[in-house]
């Protein structure tokens, strides 16, 4: 083997961690070989370890099930365009609740997503009078950048952070008007950072959340008596016990908008990479009260395709 591949190859072996990009690796290797190789492809240091592009949130940015991260989706690093599509199942005991979308991620710098939320109420639509098995329905459209830093490499102290923001528009503006919603469209704005203590193989990732939404936006945005933006936290704390295994917990602050006792979110999450572009997720999730319907608990299921 040559000695570029043998200082390679040495570079793979070390990365204890899959949770972020090889940034390091590939600039240990000499810029004669950043170049195309034979076959008209990037070598495969361009591509990150596994789990490096997180999972998809609800709301189909990459990070954790319920919390948005830092982190930017695909596996291509800085010269790649990569791309994640995911679709995820929450099983609530009074609603059912699926998402789909899809999510690009350019030179590990720039994430633009897209996600479609389909929230089933089940009997409890009969209750509200809004019919048996109503469907509330929402897409949203995100985009983050990465401002500066690394998850992984560099200070310790200085985390990977990033700004992003959602345009969400409910598709059921009559429900949301019904129940004291100002608005069926809205914008969240968020700031991230997000660090891997790599002696210890934790990472650790909080949240700042401007947002007015009133469950998550699928029932409209603000109130006709606060139309006002709050500011909303969101954390995550991750332990990577192999670099295909991953254990976690989440914790999202919501607000109140429209007085009916809408609770904080929280989560204990595993990811698991059976290969190097699925990966699956499974959590216990409980999302408190839901329209007036209390002990919404339940289980966080996803799949996640990754290139």
């Amino acid at each position: 083997m040559t000695p570029v591949f043998n200082r390679f190859a040495a570079c793979l072996m070390v990365a204890p961690l899959a949770l972020l990009p090889m940034s390091l690796c590939a600039q240990e290797v000499p810029s004669d070989t950043q170049t195309v190789d034979q076959a008209g492809t990037f070598p495969e240091y361009n591509a990150k370890l596994l789990l490096t592009n997180a999972v998809s949130a609800v709301d189909g940015a990459s990070g954790g099930g319920i919390s948005n991260w830092a982190t930017i989706a695909g596996r291509q690093e800085t010269r790649g365009v990569g791309v994640q599509a995911h679709v995820t199942a929450v099983l609530l005991p009074d609603f059912f609740y699926q998402s789909h979308g899809v999510a690009l991620g350019i030179a590990d710098r720039i994430e633009l997503s897209y996600a479609r939320q389909n929230f089933d109420t089940q009997d409890v639509g009969a209750a509200l009078g809004i019919g048996q098995g109503y469907m509330l329905n929402q897409d949203v459209f995100g985009a983050k950048v990465r401002l500066f830093g690394d998850v992984v490499y560099g200070n310790t102290m200085v985390p990977q952070v990033a700004v992003g923001a959602q345009y969400k528009r409910s598709l059921d503006g009559a429900v949301a008007s019904a129940v004291g919603a100002a608005h069926d469209e809205g914008v969240d704005v968020t700031l991230s950072a997000t660090k891997l203590f790599l002696s210890h193989s934790v990472l650790v990732n909080t949240t700042a959340r401007l947002t007015k939404a009133n469950q998550n936006g699928l029932l409209g945005f603000g109130s006709v008596s606060d139309d006002s933006y709050a500011v909303q936290f969101e954390g995550a704390v991750a332990y990577q016990f192999s670099r295909r295994f991953v254990l976690g917990t989440e914790f999202r602050t919501k607000p109140d908008n429209l007085g009916l006792g809408e609770g904080d979110w929280f989560d204990v999450f595993a990811a698991y990479a059976p290969s190097d572009n699925l990966t699956v997720a499974a959590a216990y999730a409980d999302l408190g009260s839901i329209a007036t319907f209390t002990g919404q608990r339940g289980a966080f299921l996803q799949a996640q395709v990754a290139f």
